[in-house]
């Protein structure tokens, strides 16, 4: 298989994925099915059609609209969809084959987890749980990471973020940071290994402190009780993260 046909298969697949993974953004945090029934258009509940379902293309068509009430459609649609397209072409492009669909897999969690937290400050244990499972299985083909580094990764980040979060309620009385970010650096650390976590931590911390920086400089009023997304900023570090481990610790 050529690179650039393998691109196009990861980039279409992706797609797909990620029109129903935009959907479950939009509609879980709401209460709403996100498998059963038909799809429909949000603002007057009419059923869409073949033409209406096509992921990129639709929002195309319609030029961001629905075909009946002309009610703008989610413009996360369309960001979700095309991030995962590039991410599962890319993925499928530089490693083909189990490897490149590990990555694309892990790609579209942390891309969905980073999307709902920034938005509703929540990381879903339906899907940071299963990021650990794979990251002890399908990770294995995607990374060269041994098992027991997997494990130790996830065991131990869990329990810094766990230690922190225990830590600060004893201290302030209240809760300062949720469980679902130390299952996600669980997840991190079984895909990428213990030694990859100081580095994913480093970079997530410095681009939360420059978006908060650059949420001052904006004049937003932030407090001691503001909520960050840290989760939003772990999954942006992870790749990166395990990218600069491996550049210091093989280089």
């Amino acid at each position: 298989m050529t690179p650039l046909l393998a691109f196009v298969i990861g980039a279409v697949v992706g797609a797909i994925i990620g029109s129903f993974l935009a959907n479950l953004i939009i509609r879980w945090p709401q209460g709403r099915s996100v498998v059963g029934g038909r799809s429909m258009c949000d603002h007057c509940g009419t059923a869409l059609g073949p033409l209406d379902l096509i992921p990129l293309l639709s929002f195309a068509i319609r030029r961001g609209r629905c075909a009946h009430c002309r009610g703008g459609i989610h413009p996360l649609h369309i960001w979700v969809e095309l991030g995962c397209a590039m991410i599962g072409g890319v993925a499928l492009m530089l490693a083909p084959g189990w490897e490149g669909v590990g990555w694309a897999a892990l790609g579209w969690g942390l891309l969905t987890l980073a999307v709902l937290d920034w938005r509703h400050f929540w990381l879903p244990d339906a899907i940071t749980l299963p990021l650990v499972f794979l990251g002890m299985t399908l990770g294995v083909w995607t990374t060269d990471v041994t098992l027991m580094d997997r494990v130790i990764g996830a065991v131990t980040g869990y329990g810094a973020l766990l230690t922190i979060a225990l830590g600060y309620r004893a201290w302030r009385g209240r809760e300062g940071l949720g469980l679902g970010d130390a299952k996600l650096l669980a997840a991190i650390g079984a895909w990428f290994g213990w030694q990859a976590l100081p580095f994913v931590l480093l970079i997530a911390s410095v681009v939360a402190l420059l978006v908060v920086l650059f949420s001052t400089a904006r004049g937003e009023q932030l407090s001691a009780t503001t909520q960050v997304p840290l989760g939003t900023f772990l999954c942006i570090a992870a790749v990166p993260g395990f990218m600069l481990m491996r550049v210091l610790t093989q280089g």
